[in-house]
């Protein structure tokens, strides 16, 4: 990744001005507390994914924009869920509102658009993806997280990768190597834990050719550059350093046993 001051400067000048940038259970929904966002209460279980109401909304963070520092800072967290993830929602229902009449029915919920994906123009897919992975990504991170995952999923990754301390590498690796912007997952896939990374605002929820690792996401991780730039710079690997310190492995066993 490039390191100079002109592309670092034009990076955070676009962060601090953009004004425009739930699959789970009820287990994930009771457990999270929520903070003073003014934005519509965070719901984070299946009706993320399979109902929608009269449109798109913002879900509430379950934790203040500084409840992640040192490993994530405050600025951060606030442009990235005020400005990022609004602008996503917002254009995603925008772009609904532009579709032909044959497919908006299709377009009712995130899961029928990512079943459906094929049909739908590049706004949905990518304002669609980036509203479904920032609510998933919320909601697995919590202040003084991280540790090693228990129960069925803490078993499932030490036998499917030998060791947490090797699934750790791996999942790291995933994230580092995808190159520009976009997510590193653990997903359950055909019945197995496998780790995989898409590009952009992609996810393996989506019906599509390049998905190469469709299934359940469990644990996700946004490589984009506003996720870490203001903290990190280009050090995207001390960005996924910190992460393993507020990792919220109770959301994401949730996710597993759901």
């Amino acid at each position: 990744m490039e390191n100079n001051s002109s592309r670092r400067d034009f990076i955070k000048k676009s962060a601090l001005l953009s004004t425009g940038i739930f699959m789970g259970s009820s287990i994930i929904n009771s457990s999270l507390a929520a903070n003073t966002s003014d934005s519509a209460s965070f719901i984070f279980h299946d009706d993320l994914l399979n109902t929608q109401e009269a449109a798109y909304t913002l879900p509430k963070l379950p934790y203040s924009y500084d409840a992640l520092e040192p490993h994530i800072d405050k600025l951060t967290m606030e442009i990235h869920y005020s400005k990022h993830h609004q602008a996503y929602v917002t254009n995603l229902n925008k772009a609904v509102e532009t579709l032909d009449k044959a497919i908006v029915d299709k377009a009712k919920n995130l899961s029928s658009i990512f079943e459906n994906m094929s049909l739908f123009p590049e706004a949905i897919r990518n304002n669609g993806g980036g509203h479904y992975n920032h609510s998933l990504f919320w909601s697995l991170m919590k202040p003084n997280g991280g540790g090693e995952p228990k129960g069925k999923l803490g078993e499932a990754i030490n036998t499917t990768f030998g060791s947490f301390d090797a699934f750790k590498k791996q999942f790291a690796d995933a994230a580092a190597k995808r190159f520009g912007s976009g997510w590193a997952w653990l997903v359950v896939s055909n019945g197995k834990l496998t780790i995989t990374s898409t590009p952009n605002q992609d996810n393996p929820l989506m019906s599509l050719p390049t998905i190469v690792a469709k299934g359940k996401p469990v644990l996700a991780l946004d490589v984009w550059e506003h996720a870490y730039y203001l903290k990190n710079q280009n050090r995207r690997a001390d960005y996924i350093a910190s992460f393993w310190n507020v990792v919220n492995w109770e959301a994401a066993e949730a996710l597993f046993i759901s």
